[in-house]
Parts: C-alpha cells; sequence; structure tokens
C-alpha cells in the first residue's frame, strides 16, 4: 500500500515531493528528512541548499576526460606526473573516485556517462565514445605512428584500458569502443577477472579492485 500522509503544509508537502525525487528515497523517508531539516538552524539548512544549487549550477565536466570537476580541466588531466599515454575508460565518475581510493593507478581517464544499453535507449552516440575516440586519434596518426609532438608520448606506446562492468552492457560496450580504435595501434587491456561477471566497479573493494588494474590484461573480443 502506497504510504499517504495528511500534511498540515502546503511548504512541507512541497518539501517532500522534492527530497522523495532522490534515488533510494520514498516519500516516508522524506518526510523525516524534512522534518529534520526543520529542527536544524537556520544557517545550516541555508549553507546545505547553497551547496546543492552550487553543485548544480556550476560544477564543470573537465573538458579531457569527462570527469566532474571545478575548472575547465581536471585535476587528473593537470597533473603533468601521471602518465598520459595510459587511459582507463570507466562508465561513470564513482568509478573513477573507486579506482583513485586503490592507490594502485597513475594514468588518466575518461568518463563514458554511461554504457551502451538498447533496452534503455542508450546507444553509442548517448555516450563520450566518440571524444574517446578523438583523444586516441590526437595522441596517434591515422596510420598508427605516433605523432612526434603528441603531449606526454616520448615514443612509448598508448594504453587504453577498458575498465567497464562485466555484464552484458559493459561487455558490449567494451566491444564496440575496442572494434572503433581497433584501426589505431594502441594497446587495449581490461580489468582481470578478480572482479566476477556482472560486478560494479563502484562496489569492489579497494584491494580487489587495485589488484584487477595492476594485473590487467590484453583485451579479447
Amino acid at each position: 500500500m502506497a504510504f499517504k500522509e495528511n500534511y498540515p503544509s502546503k511548504l512541507l508537502e512541497e518539501a517532500v515531493d522534492a527530497i522523495s525525487t532522490l534515488p533510494g528515497i520514498g516519500r516516508r523517508s522524506a518526510l523525516r528528512l524534512a522534518l529534520h531539516l526543520l529542527k536544524q538552524p537556520q544557517e545550516n539548512v541555508h549553507h546545505f541548499a547553497s551547496a546543492v544549487k552550487n553543485l548544480r549550477d556550476e560544477v564543470k565536466y573537465c573538458r579531457t576526460c569527462r570527469m566532474i570537476s571545478d575548472e575547465d580541466i581536471c585535476s587528473i588531466c593537470a597533473d603533468r606526473s601521471r602518465d598520459h599515454r595510459t587511459i582507463c575508460v570507466v562508465e561513470s565518475v564513482r568509478d573513477v573516485m573507486s579506482i583513485e581510493n586503490t592507490g594502485q593507478y597513475h594514468g588518466v581517464y575518461h568518463v563514458l556517462g554511461g554504457i551502451i544499453s538498447p533496452i534503455n535507449g542508450v546507444g553509442p552516440s548517448d555516450i563520450t565514445i566518440k571524444e574517446l575516440i578523438e583523444r586516441v586519434a590526437d595522441l596517434v596518426s591515422p596510420e598508427g605512428m605516433f605523432e612526434a609532438d603528441a603531449p606526454g608520448i616520448d615514443g612509448a606506446p598508448v594504453e587504453i584500458i577498458l575498465a567497464l562492468s562485466g555484464d552484458v552492457e559493459g561487455e558490449t560496450t567494451a566491444f564496440y569502443i575496442y572494434r572503433q580504435i581497433s584501426r589505431y595501434e594502441v594497446k587495449v587491456s581490461s580489468l582481470a577477472r578478480g572482479l566476477g561477471f556482472g560486478d560494479d566497479l563502484e562496489y569492489a573493494d579497494e584491494l580487489t579492485l587495485g589488484r584487477s588494474i595492476i594485473n590487467r590484461q590484453i583485451f579479447k573480443p
């Protein structure tokens, strides 16, 4: 039975309506949170509302990798000490955060913003595969020879790590990307199978995820 409540205030009802749009928050939990906010000092609630507003209005996505950033270029892409020849392709910002927490990876990233899922109406053009291919093309010439003036190359090979979930959608996306970049002379690898089929990077423990990165293997379509 759906939760129903008679609200003593239209403003409270509107707050519950807004909070309940968050994932995993039902109307009963939303009401509890709204009443909790009412008990807080005004300045705390104003700070909370301002932080959410600033997040939505001012956060940027890195022009290079599409990671969340306060600047046009994120701190990872701007870090010249990182290996810019190695690009780890992930589905989401949360995946970048999970991998960074392992302390085992020192390359850069490319955030797809989703995975190919025909059943959900998500195709290759709905995520940043095109931008990834352009990054690869910037690192190597169309013939597969490395450009002499490309940043961070220094004659070493480029590696693309397909760090996507092991479910059908993740495997489909990895295969599609592999086909698109196969014309370039780059190394394509995937995470070691310390992660089980269907596992999401977000929920993998740091030790398992770190070992999966270190022991990554050549991608086999």
